[in-house]
């Protein structure tokens, strides 16, 4: 198989400068409710990459759990690999990879915990289930087996057979930030349409049309 005659033509539409917002949660907050309108799947879904303590970058999926001026919001486990990758740098970079609709945002920012108490809040709307996979896992520790992560999860289950599940102490938000963000549109022959706001140091945000 030749993995290079994989392609396709981006064909979904252009983007122009005219029709950006001068703001970019705005221009993210339009594409995002076009995301939800198309229902594809997983709209909120967003690659989050962090460089840990030896220089080393990594990625992996999360769920942003809310947007607004302030930045992009997800949880985690503070002790993670994520989380101690924060810990060491918080300069973060998100990905929404929209490919449904040819389009991507990168974001680029810096990451600082929520409030304990807006952590709890979100904790209390969770699934049960999640709740308590959030209070037995030692996220990104090595394991045995699933059948010892089950059994962690069947006590307890039965340890707390209630709605009240406590909040795990090590568990919590991220709110990241953003002092760039970059929307890109695919275009017809790789003619892609890229716009990068840039928050300059007087707060103001400047946009670049960039090259494909």
């Amino acid at each position: 198989m030749k993995y290079h005659d994989f392609r396709r033509q981006y064909l979904a539409g252009g983007l122009r400068r005219a029709d950006l917002k001068s703001l970019p949660f705005d221009q993210f907050q339009d594409w995002l409710d076009q995301a939800l309108f198309s229902e594809i799947r997983d709209p909120t879904a967003m690659v989050l990459s962090t460089i840990d303590g030896t220089g080393k970058p990594w990625q992996r999926i999360v769920l942003m759990k809310d947007f607004s001026k302030r930045g992009f919001t997800f949880f985690t486990n503070y002790n993670s690999a994520k989380g101690a990758a924060i810990s060491n740098n918080s300069e973060v970079s998100l990905l929404f990879p929209w490919n449904e609709l040819d389009r991507q945002v990168i974001v680029g920012g810096k990451a600082e915990k929520l409030s304990k108490t807006d952590s709890e809040l979100y904790f209390k709307s969770r699934p049960r289930e999640s709740k308590l996979v959030a209070l037995f896992s030692d996220q990104s520790r090595s394991v045995e087996d699933r059948e010892s992560m089950i059994a962690k999860v069947s006590a307890l289950n039965q340890k707390y057979p209630g709605d009240e599940i406590p909040f795990p102490e090590d568990w919590g938000g991220y709110i990241v930030t953003p002092s760039r963000m970059e929307f890109w549109q695919g275009g017809e022959n790789r003619l892609h349409d890229r716009f990068l706001y840039v928050l300059g140091v007087d707060q103001t945000w400047e946009i670049k049309r960039l090259q494909p």
